[in-house]
């Protein structure tokens, strides 16, 4: 890429992503290069796959859960091509790393929305939570245990008693009680990763 298109990159992706300064987006830009050119893939023109985002995941935010780290490719990947274009990558970081309230209920919604039908379901309550909770060896049916925290989820949660989530209910029990925003499983990044990611990635690997 030549430098004017870099640029233009920078200042489309910066207009965009408003939570990044155009220095910091020029990072990120080099990151995706860097991943793109590790990845050694047929497809890497147009961006990476599910793997490489798994393992950005893993190594760099501490995600173990199978079907989160699908989820957030799920939502970085906008289009649907089971790739992550540079675009993708910058938009959904903003978000990741630094989204408002209002960014964070969507993407969390849109996690645990599995077949993105519009409704948090009874059935994707239990499957998201009996994935990321630790079973205890000593329960005679552990799936109990799940079935019960589903029950209080909606009783907390479905304002208009219907048996599942809507983004409605969700946004209003989020804004009632900020810590329902992961109530089915973390797919955000704490604290103290995002300030190890951002340091490496702004300051140590990216001195412009």
């Amino acid at each position: 890429m030549s430098k004017k298109n870099l640029q233009q990159l920078v200042d489309s992706l910066s207009r965009s992503s408003k939570h990044f300064t155009k220095s910091e987006v020029e990072c990120l830009i080099k990151l995706f290069n860097t991943l793109v050119a590790e990845s050694r893939n047929y497809f890497a023109a147009v961006g990476f796959d599910c793997n490489v985002l798994r393992d950005v995941l893993y190594r760099m935010f501490g995600m173990m859960d199978d079907i989160m780290m699908d989820r957030v490719f799920h939502t970085f990947d906008t289009d649907n091509n089971n790739r992550i274009s540079v675009e993708e990558w910058v938009r959904g970081l903003a978000v990741f790393l630094r989204g408002t309230l209002e960014e964070r209920i969507k993407y969390c919604f849109d996690i645990y929305d599995l077949n993105g039908d519009g409704y948090i379901t009874r059935d994707e309550m239990f499957q998201l939570l009996k994935n990321s909770l630790l079973k205890q060896p000593l329960e005679e049916d552990p799936d109990e245990g799940i079935k019960e925290l589903v029950d209080t989820a909606l009783k907390k949660m479905d304002y208009d008693h219907d048996g599942k989530l809507s983004f409605v209910d969700f946004e209003k029990a989020v804004r009632n009680e900020n810590l329902l925003l992961e109530a089915f499983g973390p797919c955000l990044p704490d604290i103290k990763s995002i300030m190890a990611f951002e340091q490496k990635t702004f300051q140590e690997t990216c001195k412009l």
